[in-house]
């Protein structure tokens, strides 16, 4: 049975990434990228479906785990009664091959050892044809070393070489046990490889992890982190970039699929995959943050995607721009904890969703803002976008939420809208782009006419979910972000109030009303972090400084030992919901710790003023 949600540790190679449990199982993996195939799949099933355990045989020991500074080699320490060791475990960066790296250093004492390894290619549905190297042949090739014996597994493309300690295999397992004493180092090693191919080299241990730590840590030190909540920010800012695919550039929503957002649910959903609003938002929170190169690899990896008619803009894509991402069930994997169906793929990508238009235009305006040079193909491609627009604008949609139910108005949706009308009107006025702006203008004005009175309900003084209804969304705390009204504005605080009355669940936030059937799904589901974080920005945008330091320090509370958010909160229990880790909640933490941070400046400011007017 898989652990916690929040006892899983992700380590990655910006090609993809592994969950490690504190059990020391890794129980997630696919090879070679986020959205292969999985080899280990016991997260959503049980051992059996594939995990490779590395942990003292001792039931007795205890781990403590942490990452080494500003990076993803991830070190747990455990301690027995006969001794102490130190796992160090890692994908390794930069040397184009997929490897997980697993190193066994004996602290003191003698502490004895357990592997079971169980690979399980393609969901579990593919055990693979096992042999077991090397012989002298292979030593002499490279392949081996005296004193380590080595698998290879291959299930039709997918193969794999392990190395380290001579396993045993017994019903499709395969187990090892060893000593490691004080002073010893244990490697081992699992490699990825195309099966008609022959196998990798053995990997130089002791190299990849010293270069893997020299990248991260360059890489993490042009952070440039808030004073408060800085190193919330910090370790956000390094996941962002670990779900970036270093290649493509794209950036996927989580490193998982199918983790419910209520535990024995049905609402289970593939997010290893580009959603243009979450790449937007999370391109915003790193080039903001000292990363403005991120943003040309990603605008680079938008032309590519969306290249054609824009007729034909999806609201996400593949990791290298792939359209065709169909839905299915796996029935083989029991889901996670039984939430079943296990989903590959998202139909999603099938839906009109007019806001990603407004994250797109809103994104590539803070590049230009930031520096980021504005190509001719670039504007091309925001001028095509914004004719697509102009011809759809008043279209119902699916909305930020995805809703599988009818497509409605949704006031988020037509806002946005207005947000890339006003991005494309400021990159003329701005900076000299051409464009048609007074055919801009005159349709910004119109979308906030509608808005104004189709989507604003006059008694409450609040904004709406959608034209006709009087129900809210947490969507709507984005008004004030993308600067459609003020965050001090009467009908936004009216907004605030409302949402704070009816998607409140034990001091957190509810994207909306699953009651209310706008969905068209059934079940309910718990808080949703990103929305928590937008109303703590709300509060340090609006000046309720003290309620937004409050709230947020409930919600950073909620990250695990290393940092980590999924999608959603069980409040009760303090549980981890939803796929993990999850792109959208940690860019939501750094825009809310930046919020703050300025309204606490800002409110320093003040004091001084006022002392010097006093003087």
């Amino acid at each position: 049975m898989p652990l916690a949600i929040e006892d899983y540790a992700l380590i990655g190679d910006c090609h993809t990434a592994a969950l490690v449990g504190r059990n020391g199982s890794i129980d997630w993996l696919c090879l070679p990228r986020f959205d292969s195939g999985s080899m280990f799949a016991a997260l959503l099933g049980d051992d059996d479906n594939g995990r490779w355990l590395v942990a003292p045989s001792d039931e007795a020991a205890t781990a403590t785990r942490s990452y080494v500074d500003s990076t993803f080699v991830l070190t747990t320490r455990w301690v027995t009664t006969t001794g102490e060791v130190e796992v160090i475990d890692l994908m390794p960066y930069g040397d184009r091959r997929a490897d997980v790296v697993r190193r066994i250093r004996g602290i003191r004492g003698t502490v004895t050892m357990h592997e079971d390894l169980r690979i399980r290619f393609a969901y579990t549905t593919a055990i693979p044809w096992i042999r077991q190297i090397p012989d002298s042949a292979d030593i002499a090739a490279g392949r081996g070393e005296p004193g380590t014996t080595a698998l290879i597994a291959i299930a039709g493309p997918d193969a794999v070489v392990v190395r380290g300690p001579k396993l045993t295999a017994s019903d499709h397992t395969h187990e090892a046990t060893f000593d490691v004493s004080e002073g010893e180092t244990v490697d081992l090693s699992l490699t990825w490889y195309p099966s008609h191919r022959e196998p990798p080299a053995p990997i130089d241990v002791g190299a990849r992890i010293l270069d893997t730590v020299s990248w991260w840590q360059e890489w993490a030190s042009h952070s440039d982190a808030p004073a408060v909540y800085s190193s919330e920010v910090h370790r956000s800012l390094l996941l962002l970039r670990a779900l970036t695919h270093e290649d493509t550039n794209g950036i996927v929503a989580a490193a998982t699929t199918s983790l419910p957002e209520q535990f024995g649910g049905q609402r289970n959903w593939d997010y290893r995959y580009v959603w243009l609003r979450d790449a937007s938002m999370t391109l915003q929170a790193l080039i903001l943050h000292g990363f403005a190169d991120e943003a040309t690899g990603w605008r680079d990896w938008l032309l590519r995607a969306i290249a054609g008619d824009p007729a034909d803009v999806q609201i996400m894509y593949g990791l290298a721009g792939e359209r065709y991402l169909a839905e299915t069930t796996i029935d083989e994997l029991p889901g996670y904890q039984g939430a079943a169906p296990v989903r590959i793929g998202n139909g999603a990508f099938t839906q009109y969703q007019g806001d990603v238009f407004g994250e797109v235009m809103v994104a590539l305006h803070d590049a230009r803002e930031l520096g980021v040079e504005e190509g001719a193909d670039s504007w091309s491609l925001q001028r095509a976008l914004m004719s697509y627009v102009e011809d759809n604008w008043s279209r119902p949609d699916n909305g930020i939420w995805e809703i599988r139910g009818e497509a409605q108005h949704f006031t988020h949706s037509r806002v946005m809208i207005w947000a890339a009308l006003d991005r494309a009107i400021r990159g003329v006025q701005q900076f000299h782009l051409e464009g048609p702006v007074d055919r801009w203008l005159e349709l910004r004005e119109k979308v906030r006419d509608e808005i104004e009175e189709h989507g604003y309900d006059a008694e409450r003084n609040c904004y709406v979910q959608h034209y006709g209804s009087k129900e809210v969304d947490a969507s709507l705390l984005q008004l004030a972000q993308v600067g459609y009204v003020d965050a001090h504005d009467p009908r936004m605080l009216g907004t605030v109030k409302a949402i704070e009355e009816d998607l409140l669940h034990d001091g957190l936030l509810l994207r909306y009303r699953t009651e209310s059937g706008v969905d068209g799904l059934a079940g309910t589901e718990n808080p949703f972090l990103a929305c928590s974080f937008w109303l703590a920005e709300q509060y340090g945008r609006s000046g309720r400084i003290d309620d937004a330091t409050r709230l947020m320090d409930r919600l950073v509370g909620f990250a695990n030992d290393v940092g980590m958010l999924s999608e959603e909160i069980e409040v009760a229990t303090g549980r981890h919901v939803g796929n993990t880790p999850q792109a959208l909640s940690h860019l939501a933490l750094v825009r809310a710790a930046d919020a703050i941070d300025a309204a606490i400046e800002h409110s320093r400011g003040g004091d001084a003023r006022r002392l010097a007017s006093q003087a």
